[in-house]
C-alpha cells in the first residue's frame, strides 16, 4: 500500500512539473511577443509573410517621412542669390500642373517646421536640395573628386557633370554658383561628419558615393547632409533620413532591396540604414547583384538624373 502511494505521488509530482514548466514557457513566449512580435516565428519568419502592399508601405510610407531638419527660408535664399530662377522654376512646375501652395512656400516663404518628404513632393525636394548642394560653399566641392581632372569634369573643372551642366534652373551659368554661396556655417567637427557620411552613401543611378556628387541625386544628398549637420543631427539619424529620402527618389531600387531582405527574414524596419546605403546595396554594381536575386515587380519606377 505504501509503494502504491509513493508511485502516485511521483506521477503527481511529474505532472505538476510539466504544468509549471509549460506555464513558464508560455509566460516567456508572451513576454517576448509583446516586446517584439516581429521576432516570433510561426512556421516561417514573419518578414517572409509580408505582402507587397505592406512592404511598399514600410519602404515608402503613404503619409510621408518627417526629416530631422527645418527648411526655413533657404528657398528664398536660393532665389535671391540666383541659384534658382524663380520664374523659370515656377514655370517648370506650373507646366506640369504641380505648383502647389506647399511648393510656393518652400520656394519663397519661410517654414519653421520640419521638412517632410512624400511620394508626391519627392521630385520637388530633390530639385531644391540639388540647388542647395550645388551652390553651398563646401570643401568637398572645392577639393574633392568633382575637381579631380582624372574624372573628366570638363572645362571649367567640374562643369561637365550631370549635377552641374544639368542644372538649368539658375540665373546665368550653373558654374557661376558652384560652391559659391554660404547659406550656413559648418564647424570643423560637422564638416568631418559630412565628409565621413557622404563617403558611405551611394546611389544606384551612378554608382558613386555622395562625396562625388556628379549627378543630381548625389548633389541633392550632399545638400541634405550639410543641412542636417548644420542643425546638429546625429550620424545615426543622418543615415536614417538618407535611406528614407533615397527610397522616395529610387522607389524601385529600395523596394527590390527590401524584398531581398524580406526573403532573408529581415523586416525593413530592422535593417541598418548605413548598410543599406553602402556600396554593397546602393551602388550601381551592388544593387545589380541584389536585383539579380529578386523577382522584379511590375509598375515600379526609378529616378532620372534631370530636372
Amino acid at each position: 500500500m505504501e509503494n502504491k502511494t509513493t508511485e502516485k505521488e511521483k506521477i503527481y509530482a511529474m505532472a505538476m512539473t510539466v504544468i509549471v514548466a509549460g506555464a513558464v514557457l508560455a509566460i516567456i513566449f508572451m513576454y517576448n511577443f509583446l516586446q517584439n512580435p516581429s521576432k516570433i516565428f510561426f512556421g516561417k519568419n514573419v518578414a517572409q509573410n509580408i505582402s507587397i502592399s505592406d512592404l511598399e508601405e514600410a519602404v515608402l510610407p503613404s503619409s510621408g517621412v518627417v526629416l530631422p531638419v527645418s527648411w526655413g527660408d533657404l528657398g528664398a535664399q536660393l532665389v535671391k542669390t540666383g541659384v534658382i530662377d524663380e520664374e523659370k522654376f515656377k514655370s517648370l512646375y506650373e507646366g506640369r500642373g504641380q505648383f502647389t501652395e506647399e511648393y510656393k512656400q518652400l520656394l519663397t516663404g519661410t517654414s519653421s517646421g520640419k521638412l517632410k518628404i512624400t511620394q508626391d513632393n519627392a521630385g520637388y525636394i530633390l530639385n531644391l536640395l540639388w540647388a542647395l548642394g550645388l551652390a553651398n560653399k563646401n570643401p568637398i566641392l572645392d577639393t574633392g573628386e568633382m575637381m579631380d581632372p582624372k574624372y573628366g569634369g570638363g572645362n571649367p573643372p567640374a562643369g561637365g557633370f550631370a549635377s552641374t551642366g544639368g542644372w538649368t534652373m539658375a540665373k546665368g551659368n550653373a558654374m557661376d554658383h558652384y560652391s559659391h554661396h554660404k547659406f550656413f556655417d559648418l564647424t570643423p567637427q560637422q564638416q568631418v561628419i559630412v565628409d565621413r557620411v557622404s563617403s558611405g552613401i551611394y546611389r544606384p543611378c551612378c554608382g558613386n558615393s555622395t562625396h562625388f556628387p556628379d549627378c543630381n541625386h548625389g548633389m541633392a544628398m550632399l545638400g541634405l547632409l550639410e543641412l542636417m549637420a548644420s542643425q546638429g543631427v546625429s550620424e545615426q539619424d543622418m543615415y536614417k533620413a538618407a535611406l528614407a529620402v533615397n527610397s522616395y527618389w529610387f522607389p524601385d531600387t529600395y523596394l527590390t532591396i527590401a524584398t531581398y531582405m524580406k526573403d532573408k527574414g529581415v523586416l525593413w524596419q530592422d535593417v541598418s540604414p548605413q548598410e543599406m546605403l553602402g556600396v554593397n546595396y546602393s551602388s550601381g554594381s551592388g544593387y545589380a547583384k541584389i536585383s539579380a536575386q529578386v523577382k522584379q515587380q511590375e509598375g515600379q519606377k526609378g529616378g532620372g538624373c534631370g530636372v
